[in-house]
C-alpha cells in the first residue's frame, strides 16, 4: 500500500497501493524526534572514513552513502525501499499501466527474489511463473541479496528481447525459463457472463481508474443481458495497488458503513473509508474468489465485503499484506518508499502477515496442461515482515496451488473454484430469490431476500 506526499506525481502510486499525502502535523511531528546518539553517529562517521580511505577499490562519496540509505531502508521490512536511477523511473513506468517486461510482482526472502503473483495473460502468466517461485539467476547473474526493484529493473527492457530467468519451484530441479519481453498494457478489470444472470469480473490489480472501470463493467452487463442473479468477483492473484481504487470497488457493493482505516505514528497517516449511497449492486448475491497471490487492495476488498456480511469469501487463505509504504520524494530522480501504517477491516482485523480465512476453503486447482501444485508463499514467509499487532497468530498453511488463473474463455471448463462459487450463487438464488438487477436503466433498490 502506498501514501504519496505532494511533490510525487498522481501516476507513481499505483504499483502498491496508495493512501493520501501526508499532512502538516507530520513536519510538527519531526520536530519532536529525540536527537541522534552522538556515539552511533561517530561510530558511523568512522566507519566511513574507513572505507573511503582503506577500501581495495577507490569508490565515491555518493555511492556510499546510497548504499547507506539503502541498508537502513532494507533493514526495517520487505517493502521499504531507497528508490533512485532507473529503480525510480521503473515505478514510474509501472504506474502508468502500460511498461515493457515480463509482468510479474516480486517480493524478496532470505535474500532472493519470490514471485508474490504474475499478472494475467502477461509473458510471465503465460510462460507459466507460479506465485512462490523463486527466482535465483536473471540472464545467468546470481540475485542473491538484490533487492526486488533491481531484479525488476533487470527483467525490464524493450519489447521484443528475451530474457532468461532460473526458477526453483519446490519439488523440482532449478530450471530456465526463458521469456519474451512485452509491452505490459494492463487491463485491471474485464468480465462476461458464465451463465444466464450470472456475471464473472476479473481484478488483475488495483490502479487509480479501476472504480470507475468496474462500474463501466457493470452497466455494460446490465445493457447487455439484463438481469443479474449473482456475480463472482475474482481476486486471485491479485498483488494490489491503489488503495483509493480499493475502496471504490467496496462501494459498488455496499450502501452504507467503514470499508477500511489506516493507523500509524504520525496522525496524518490515519486515514478512513467508508460507502457511500451511490452503490451499484447493493444487493445482487455476491462470491468473492481469492488465493494466496490475492495481496493487499485485494484484501482490503476481501476482508470489507466479509465484515459486512456482502460477500461470501471462497479459496485460500490469502498473501497477508497488510502495511501502507509512503513515497517520500528528496529530489526529482530519487524517493524514499517507508511503510508508514497499517490498515484494517471494518471490523478492526489487521491482515498483517495473517491474511484473509476464506468463509468456504476451495484449493485453487485448475485442470489444465500447465498445472504443477506448489506450497503456498505469503507476507508471513518474508524476511523482515512486520507482526500483525493485533495478536493474532500468523497462519501457516500447506495448502497447495496451480498456476495463474487462465483465459475468461476456458475457465468454467478447467477452474473448479469458478464452478464452485457459480454453484453458491445458483444456492444463495434458489433459497432467496428476488435478488436482482433492475431493467429501468439502473441497478435495483435493496429488496428483502
Amino acid at each position: 500500500m502506498i501514501q504519496l506526499r505532494n511533490r510525487v506525481s498522481g501516476a507513481l502510486s499505483i504499483c502498491l497501493l496508495l493512501a493520501l499525502p501526508l499532512s502538516a502535523q507530520s513536519q510538527t511531528q519531526q520536530s519532536e524526534l529525540l536527537p541522534l546518539p552522538l556515539d552511533e553517529v561517530r561510530m558511523f562517521t568512522e566507519a566511513l572514513d574507513r572505507i573511503r580511505l582503506a577500501y581495495v577499490e577507490e569508490i565515491d562519496d555518493k555511492t556510499l552513502l546510497e548504499n547507506a540509505i539503502k541498508g537502513m531502508l532494507s533493514g526495517l521490512d520487505p517493502h521499504s525501499a531507497y528508490l533512485a536511477g532507473r529503480e525510480f523511473d521503473v515505478m514510474q513506468e509501472t504506474t502508468t499501466g502500460e511498461f515493457g517486461g515480463l509482468g510479474i510482482e516480486v517480493g524478496r526472502e532470505n535474500g532472493y527474489i519470490k514471485v508474490i503473483s504474475p499478472i494475467d495473460d502477461t509473458p510471465a502468466d503465460r510462460a507459466g511463473i507460479q506465485a512462490g517461485d523463486l527466482i535465483i539467476q536473471i540472464n545467468n547473474k546470481p540475485l542473491r541479496d538484490l533487492l526486488p526493484e533491481e531484479a525488476a529493473n533487470m527483467m525490464r527492457g524493450e519489447p521484443g528481447t528475451e530474457v532468461t530467468v532460473t526458477i526453483a519451484r519446490e519439488g523440482m530441479e532449478p530450471f530456465e525459463v526463458t521469456v519474451v519481453r512485452e509491452v505490459i498494457a494492463i487491463a485491471s478489470v474485464r468480465s462476461r457472463i458464465l451463465e444466464p444472470g450470472y456475471a464473472y469480473v476479473r481484478l488483475a490489480q488495483f490502479r487509480v481508474n479501476t472504480g470507475e472501470e468496474l462500474e463501466t463493467e457493470l452497466l455494460e452487463l446490465y445493457e447487455e443481458h439484463g438481469e443479474l442473479k449473482g456475480i463472482v468477483l475474482d481476486l486471485r492473484n491479485n498483488p494490489g495497488g491503489v488503495l483509493q481504487a480499493s475502496a471504490k470497488v467496496v462501494d459498488a457493493f455496499i450502501e452504507q458503513g467503514r470499508i477500511v482505516y489506516t493507523k500509524g505514528r504520525l496522525e496524518g497517516n490515519d486515514l478512513e473509508f467508508s460507502a457511500n449511497l451511490s452503490t451499484l449492486a447493493p444487493d445482487v448475491p455476491l462470491v468473492v474468489l481469492i488465493n494466496n497471490g490475492s495481496a493487499s487492495a485485494s484484501e482490503i476488498v476481501a476482508g470489507a465485503l466479509q465484515d459486512h456480511g456482502r460477500a461470501v469469501v471462497m479459496g485460500t487463505q490469502s498473501f497477508g499484506k497488510g502495511s501502507v509504504q509512503t513515497l517520500l520524494p528528496l529530489d526529482g530522480s530519487r524517493a524514499i518508499k517507508l511503510t508508514t501504517s497499517l490498515y484494517y477491516t471494518p471490523s478492526g482485523r489487521s491482515i498483517q502477515a495473517q491474511g484473509i480465512t476464506p468463509d468456504i476453503i476451495v484449493d485453487d486447482a485448475f485442470v489444465t496442461r500447465r498445472s504443477r501444485s506448489i506450497s503456498q508463499y505469503t507476507e508471513a514467509d518474508l524476511l523482515g515482515r512486520l507482526d500483525n499487532g493485533n495478536g493474532a497468530e500468523v497462519v501457516e498453511s500447506d495448502q497447495e496451488m496451480a498456476e495463474a488463473l487462465i483465459s475468461a474463455d476456458e475457465v468454467l471448463v478447467t477452474d473448479y473454484p469458478l464452478n464452485e462459487a457459480l454453484n453458491v450463487l445458483k444456492g444463495v438464488n434458489a433459497l432467496k430469490p428476488g435478488s436482482r438487477v433492475s431493467t429501468n436503466g439502473s441497478f435495483a433498490q435493496r429488496n428483502d431476500l
